[in-house]
């Protein structure tokens, strides 16, 4: 690669960690407290060796619970850290990681920055790699602190659980880069990738299911997989990172020819056989500086070359190009107004989140009687479980955890911690879908519609009504999962779920609120739902002061189902704020500048 083609890495780097300041270090504190709350937890709940080798015996066991932590491998609070936090801190880090470098790379292009920042002395490859070392930096940082958290439960196993996260992270970050420059919108990058990262979940969970060991070959495709096989704290395999080393090298010369070839008229050389345009490209002509085809001599002919002029594309000149075409809408349509186009929008995603809620459901319904005969007669994995579910039914009190009505209460718990989980979760999807209008509007999309007769109020209630229509939607499935893969009382499942919705939807319409009033710092909707998000995982875990937990909408709902009889006076609030919240967003939109 030529030094030229770097020109400009340094600056861009600066600019990236620059616009990242505040995102960064939230997702890398997020990442590495997963993991560091973890031997807290385990040391309160589990005091002696016997119990800890107990619970190896009983999860090895057990392979619901194996295909949603994988196999344990010693019993030490180390290995049983990287048991329990290792694949989600690696899940997180991987999500950490496509953020990054979609943001700084597909993302410039679509927003149409790139344009301007190629206009200087910048190299082709310098925004890739500038995205690369910010995702590295960052990984590099949960690395840093993970082994350095866990070093007095040993050196080695620090260091590998934190090398295994951080190369996991970087895995996606490389395989996000080959998604940013194969698409043509950060929407589908980022779609592409997190399908990748949810297929190694899948692929780990169906291994391990079948393994006691994790030998099966499907934990063997799974990067995931790769992860748990380092053995952090339990005489660690070193040269399984050297998979990932692999892994990462290839994916980044992958990403670096396609960034080499693609938008230059090149790119038709890089599969082998005919010369075959994609038909979307096929018409459009060539850069006027590179699209010098050579032509086939005959004997005695001169050489010579053809150039044509290239015509603007949409006002970007193929800067926004890529190798999997977005695919046009109808010629005559069925949109029928804005509404019809945030659907259209934002179906796809809401059909992952629907899937992937439904699915989880199951799983995790499926899984509740296993998890109340793993508690067994532990009292203060029971005492957590419970802090986090809510406490014994009215009628079972003082029930012990081997009579009926005991084991009732610790299933209702587990069922309440697990719609809780949906509910943190859930806030992920509804700040995503109010952080659509950002997008639009700084994508330069809005602009055009709203010069139409189409009021702001109209175009943006069209996307919040995906946005919050959508969380009744996901969390509905999510009932319906957890009921019939418990097989028990369905409705209940659901009635738990949906009770999640008031607090969803306040993080919802202080996104809206955000986006409304202070489009530039919309972007803090993710900070304060990964606030509420550790609050509710890792809060009840860490036994924080009731002032903090209050904090978080989340704390406020009852804990359903069992323990508490349902009261209406906290979710009426809730909803009250959330719809305060929404009414001054859509106002201050209404009364502001666009950023076009």
């Amino acid at each position: 690669m030529k030094g030229r083609q770097l020109a400009g890495t340094a600056a861009l780097l600066r600019l990236a960690l620059r616009r990242d300041r505040v995102m960064m270090p939230v997702w890398i504190l997020a990442v590495a407290s997963m993991v560091l709350a973890v031997p807290a937890s385990l040391e309160s709940m589990y005091t002696t060796a016997a119990e800890r080798a107990a619970l190896l015996t009983t999860m090895n066991s057990n392979g619901s619970l194996r295909a949603l932590y994988g196999p344990v491998f010693a019993d030490s609070i180390g290995a049983l850290t990287a048991w329990k936090g290792g694949v989600f801190a690696g899940l997180l880090a991987g999500i950490m990681s496509l953020v990054i470098v979609v943001r700084h790379t597909r993302e410039e292009e679509e927003a149409g920055r790139q344009e301007f920042l190629s206009a200087a002395m910048v190299g082709r490859r310098a925004p890739l790699t500038a995205a690369l070392l910010a995702a590295g930096a960052a990984n590099l940082l949960v690395a840093l602190l993970v082994a350095a958290g866990l070093a007095g439960r040993g050196a080695g196993g620090a260091l590998g659980l934190g090398l295994s996260i951080a190369a996991t992270g970087m895995l996606f970050a490389s395989a996000a880069a080959v998604a940013a420059q194969c698409t043509e919108s950060a929407r589908l990058a980022k779609g592409l990738t997190g399908a990748l990262i949810g297929a190694a979940f899948v692929l780990r969970a169906a291994g391990d299911a079948g393994s006691a060991d994790g030998s099966s070959a499907l934990t063997w495709i799974s990067p995931l997989g790769w992860l748990e096989h380092v053995r952090a704290f339990a005489d660690e395999r070193w040269w399984v990172l050297a998979l990932f080393a692999a892994a990462i090298a290839a994916q980044t010369a992958g990403a670096y020819a396609l960034a080499g070839r693609r938008d230059l008229g090149r790119l038709f050389r890089i599969l082998p056989g005919p010369w075959r345009p994609a038909p979307h490209l096929a018409a459009l002509p060539r850069h006027p500086s590179t699209s010098r085809t050579r032509q086939p001599r005959q004997h005695g002919e001169a050489r010579h070359r053809t150039t044509r002029a290239r015509p603007a594309r949409s006002g970007r000149d193929g800067l926004g190009m890529g190798f999997l075409a977005a695919r046009p809408g109808r010629a005559e349509g069925r949109l029928t107004g804005a509404g019809a186009l945030a659907w259209r929008l934002q179906r796809g995603a809401l059909l992952g989140w629907s899937l992937g809620f439904l699915v989880a459901g199951a799983v995790f319904g499926g899984m509740a009687d296993g998890a109340t005969r793993l508690v067994g007669d532990n009292a203060r994995t029971r005492e957590l479980i419970e802090r986090m579910g809510g406490g014994a039914p009215e009628g079972s009190g003082g029930a012990g955890v081997g009579s009926a009505g005991g084991q009732l209460a610790l299933t209702d718990a587990f069922l309440a911690t697990m719609a809780g989980m949906f509910g943190l979760v859930a806030a992920l999807y509804i700040v995503s879908s109010v952080l659509r209008l950002s997008g639009e509007e700084s994508g330069q999309r809005a602009e055009p519609l709203l010069a139409h007769p189409l009021g702001r109020l109209r175009w943006a209630a069209g996307h919040l009504a995906v946005a919050f229509g959508g969380s009744v939607l996901i969390l509905l499935l999510a009932g319906l999962g957890l009921g019939i893969g418990h097989g028990q009382d369905v409705g209940a499942a659901v009635g738990a779920c949906l009770a999640q919705l008031p607090a969803v939807w306040v993080i919802g319409a202080f996104a809206t609120l955000l986006y409304g009033a202070a489009p530039r710092y919309a972007v803090a909707a993710w900070g304060v739902a990964g606030a509420a998000l550790a609050l509710g995982w890792i809060g009840p875990a860490l036994n924080l002061p009731r002032a903090v937990l209050d904090l978080s909408p989340y704390a406020h709902l009852p804990k359903l189902p069992g323990a508490q009889a349902l009261t209406w006076a906290p979710l009426l609030t809730l909803t009250a704020c959330a719809v305060a919240f929404g009414a001054a967003g859509l106002t201050a939109l209404r009364r502001r500048d666009l950023m076009t």
